[in-house]
């Protein structure tokens, strides 16, 4: 970060930058308070009334999966790699498709606030709170990992340096004023200004590259040559597309892609509060459910367009004479800050501040309704519409204080983990997705299980990646074994979920729901 510091130090930021990144919270702001007039109940507040249009929604599940994660690692990912992170996008459509015909359709027949209360409906209230809690600690350490991500270039922009003490400052300030409209708002207000904010992203991402195609002294057809006889790290052409190794280290394989990333993607939008209660904000299931898979195929676009700029970046610093940074996370940044003309920072920055609060407002209204619907409603059923909809917004209010407080804890665990950002990322709710997604499918589609055995299968998942993590590298370093093999993030959700299931399905279907 000492490049970043130096170049955010010196005053790059000139007034219509400014400028534009003032009048992008002034325009959230406003797209907040017009949301936020109606609102009655806190069913409202965490579904609309099931009344968001599906393109609306679409969009609104792209803002919550996107984040400063995807603004600063997909870039990198490209520039150091190549293509094949867009083969998750096959993981992605089967995985939708799986929630989209069998997930979304029985929330909307269960006519839950909380996906959680289907379990609960299935099973008992042990599992719906137990699952709950599953999603709230998850959810809490994937979006303190973005937050935390994302707040370090707003400390570099707004204070000149990552210290601790300005980087909690940059931490606080994203927080507040996500937590401000979601509070205000509820998931009207989220829905909106997601879409509001994912319109921001697409336009600064599609200047990042016009420029990027100006500076660079080279013809298209001159850069995709370049590209090809270019290659990654471990060998592949910078256009490689599909990997069809067999290697399990390797993260975004073709098989890889096609099993665990399918598992992936059915648990996060199937059993990511999160992710799902976008759709359950559409009129019915089919709306829902056309919700999801059109928000799929947008966000294969726009993840594409990230990685374009990553691959232009990587031809930038080959031909224009402009030395590369260290480290492949700071490459688009590095950019913004010294390359992009003045007013195009702004607005490319104002995208980084907006995929920040995209994915986190989202998470706030979402982690507040699992905690009002599935820990405090079944042990106050006589709580009022009145005080559940004031316990919604404290709600929202103790989500930002959990999500702020992991973020500043998240260095030492990134590194000891010994991946990129991107995958880091991604693996942080696999911890609660594989003893989920094994849940779920178990009361969809079976009748076995037990209050007992899903509690099981959700300790199973976690203990199961994260042996599969850290597990080789802890026991070669103590001498166990040499040489053990390593699992990317799509083999240890495969073989988190398996072990999980298999440990569910011991357990005997209860007569009824307790």
């Amino acid at each position: 970060m000492t490049g970043l510091a130096t170049l955010a130090q010196s005053g790059r930021l000139a007034i219509p930058d400014i400028l534009v990144i003032g009048g992008y919270f002034v325009f959230v702001a406003i797209v907040g308070v017009l949301a936020s007039r109606k609102r009655e109940t806190s069913s409202d507040f965490f579904l609309a009334s099931r009344r968001v249009p599906v393109l609306a929604a679409a969009v609104s599940v792209i803002a919550t999966s996107l984040s400063a994660v995807t603004f600063i690692g997909g870039p990198a990912d490209s520039f150091a790699g190549n293509l094949t992170y867009l083969s998750l996008n096959l993981g992605a459509i089967l995985g939708a498709l799986i929630v989209a015909l069998f997930f979304i359709p029985a929330f909307y027949r269960a006519q839950v606030t909380s996906i959680y209360e289907l379990l609960g409906q299935r099973f008992g209230a042990p599992t719906q709170r137990g699952a709950s809690a599953m999603f709230l600690v998850g959810r809490m350490l994937a979006n303190g990992v973005r937050l935390f991500l994302a707040a370090m270039p707003v400390s570099l922009l707004v204070f000149g340096d990552t210290s601790a003490h300005n980087l909690l400052l940059s931490v606080g300030i994203v927080t507040l004023v996500a937590t401000a409209y979601t509070v205000a708002g509820g998931i009207r207000a989220v829905i909106w200004t997601d879409c509001a904010q994912v319109l921001i992203l697409v336009v600064a991402i599609t200047a990042s590259a016009i420029v990027l195609l100006n500076a660079i002294p080279l013809s298209s057809g001159e850069i995709v040559g370049l590209l090809r006889e270019s290659t990654a790290a471990d060998g592949s052409s910078k256009l490689t597309l599909l990997d069809t190794r067999t290697d399990p280290a390797l993260p975004f394989t073709i098989w890889s892609a096609l099993i665990g990333f399918t598992l992936f993607n059915a648990a996060a939008y199937g059993t990511d509060h999160d992710l799902v209660q976008r759709t359950l904000t559409c009129k019915s299931a089919f709306k829902g459910s056309s919700s999801l898979l059109l928000a799929i195929v947008l966000g294969a676009m726009v993840s594409s367009c990230f990685l374009i700029v990553g691959l232009l970046l990587f031809v930038y610093h080959q031909t224009a004479g402009v030395p590369a940074p260290e480290k492949a996370s700071d490459v688009f940044l590095e950019f913004l800050l010294r390359d992009m003309p003045a007013g195009l920072r702004g607005l490319a920055l104002a995208g980084l501040f907006a995929a920040a609060m995209a994915s986190l407002d989202s998470a706030l209204n979402a982690m507040s309704a699992s905690f009002v619907r599935d820990l405090v409603k079944p042990a106050r059923p006589s709580l009022s519409e009145r005080n559940a909809t004031r316990l919604a917004r404290l709600g929202v209010v103790l989500a930002a204080v959990a999500v702020a407080g992991f973020a500043c804890l998240c260095v030492p665990l990134q590194r000891a983990s010994g991946e990129g950002v991107l995958p880091f990322a991604l693996g942080v709710m696999m911890y609660a997705y594989t003893g989920l997604l094994a849940v779920y499918v178990t009361g969809l589609f079976t009748k076995r299980g037990s209050n007992a055995s899903c509690f099981a299968a959700f300790g199973v998942g976690v203990l199961s990646v994260a042996a599969l993590q850290f597990g080789p590298a802890m026991l070669e370093a103590r001498g166990v074994a040499q040489d053990l093999p390593r699992f990317s993030l799509g083999w240890r959700m495969a073989i988190g979920f398996a072990l999980s299931f298999a440990v569910c399905l011991v357990g005997k279907a209860p007569a009824r729901a307790a």
